[in-house]
């Protein structure tokens, strides 16, 4: 499937935030019970956590908690039928659902010492470091668009949605980017 964000240049201003789209990616979502998510995590190469609101990364995968009983799953792209055929076999017998959103999904990054004020912009959380610290994940909305929000550093944010919303916030961000080139 066509990237939405294909052609896009990344946006920079100066020194102070740039918006990136991410290269695709493996994207699970998997649904099951404490003891589910144990296997689940080991098979998948990440342990999923199991505090709200936190992401655990492991090389280039990661687990996004997203509810008592939901987790984002991340892995480089083309590597979802591995994964799902992993973790199919070691959760046989576990009530369990596990469902690719790869090509649904898409993703973005906003880094730099202004992104939490970019952000704030369109998301209505406290983006300070004392309220949403590195590691934290949550769904959210950046404007009128659902996103799963994470911090992956102090200066930098990973922004999964909708494909279908991917030229609506990028574009939402690249005017309120021009708006912080302007002030």
């Amino acid at each position: 499937m066509a990237d939405p964000f294909d052609g896009l240049a990344p946006i920079a201003i100066a020194d102070r935030v740039t918006i990136s789209p991410c290269p695709p990616a493996a994207r699970l979502v998997f649904r099951g019970s404490a003891a589910a998510a144990s296997r689940a995590g080991a098979a998948f190469g990440a342990t999923l956590p199991t505090e709200p609101c936190r992401a655990a990364s492991a090389g280039e995968r990661a687990a996004l908690w997203l509810g008592p009983d939901e987790w984002l799953l991340l892995a480089p792209a083309g590597e979802a039928a591995r994964i799902a055929a992993a973790m199919t076999a070691a959760l046989a017998g576990e009530p369990h659902a596990l469902v690719e959103t790869s090509d649904t999904h898409a993703a973005l990054v906003v880094a730099g010492p202004r992104a939490t004020r970019l952000l704030a912009a369109g998301c209505a959380l406290d983006l300070d470091a004392r309220a949403f610290p590195p590691g934290m994940c949550t769904r959210t909305l950046l404007a009128k668009a659902t996103i799963v929000l994470w911090r992956q550093e102090i200066a930098r944010f990973r922004v999964e949605l909708r494909r279908s919303f991917a030229a609506y916030a990028w574009s939402f961000l690249q005017e309120a980017a021009r708006e912080h080139r302007a002030g």
